[in-house]
């Protein structure tokens, strides 16, 4: 079966700025997956993913509603 080419969007105006800051954040989601959760109830073991994706989401909202730093892109 042949691949299919999905087309995709350019990345929004900006996108340059907080990239090497999203980047960092999913180096340290990467971390926290894999971090051994030994002596931690189920729930601890949970909690530093949490906060990173909570601080990933507002860092982007952030940029996009209150600082308006980044777009949607292009339609």
């Amino acid at each position: 079966m042949p691949k299919v080419k999905r087309s995709r969007k350019p990345p929004p105006d900006g996108w340059e700025l907080i990239e090497p800051t999203l980047d960092e954040l999913d180096q340290k989601m990467r971390e926290a997956e894999t971090e051994p959760h030994e002596g931690k109830r189920k729930v601890e073991s949970l909690w530093p993913i949490f906060r990173l994706h909570h601080q990933r989401s507002r860092y982007i909202f952030d940029l996009f509603y209150k600082r308006k730093a980044i777009s949607r892109g292009q339609k």
